[in-house]
């Protein structure tokens, strides 16, 4: 199996792209029933937004020690940094999908000025950013899995690395942000 991923790592990418995908814009949508979640008590769904924030934070940290440490030559530091950095993606993304599909997209209760020319275009480039940084950070991830650390310097790990780790932190910089707009100045 490892063996047939690895001969297929863009279309494995690809798929685990669309998958994801697909999930996150069911939830986002409404389209996933509630009636199969069970509802936590309304203190842990309040405080899913909060949580995303510090884990999109520690994100930003072992992205960035995992870009620092791959520069210094130490593959295994940067192989455990970025393996955290996934984990903690897997981890927001569960939460945010979670609280999402129970309670909907959060609404900006600021000014509609700010809403218009701040809060929208930071969200939209936010999303965007995401989308587009998962086919990377899945094909990245994909290589790392299905070789040993000795053949990746012959494949494009490094250069997909370089733009996965690049899209993912102004992304989650971002959603830092949309945080900041919906839950704490408004």
């Amino acid at each position: 199996m490892q063996a047939r991923i690895g001969d297929n790592v863009a279309l494995t990418a690809g798929i685990l792209s669309v998958v994801s995908l697909v999930i996150v814009f069911a939830a986002a949508l409404q389209a996933i029933p509630t009636a199969l979640i069970p509802r936590a008590p309304d203190a842990v769904l309040d405080a899913i937004p909060t949580l995303n924030a510090v884990v999109s934070l520690a994100a930003i940290g072992t992205i960035t020690a995992g870009v620092r440490a791959i520069r210094r030559g130490d593959v295994e530091r940067h192989r455990k940094l970025m393996g955290t950095s996934f984990a903690l993606f897997v981890g927001f993304l569960a939460m945010y999908l979670y609280r999402v599909t129970l309670i909907g997209p959060a609404s900006f209760a600021g000014p509609d000025a700010i809403e218009q020319f701040v809060y929208y275009p930071v969200l939209a480039i936010h999303i965007l950013l995401a989308i587009a940084s998962l086919p990377p950070v899945y094909y990245a991830l994909v290589l790392a899995l299905t070789r040993p650390a000795s053949a990746l310097p012959s494949t494009n790990h490094a250069r997909v690395g370089r733009v996965a780790a690049a899209l993912w932190l102004i992304s989650f910089a971002l959603g830092i942000v949309v945080y900041l707009l919906l839950h704490v100045l408004f």
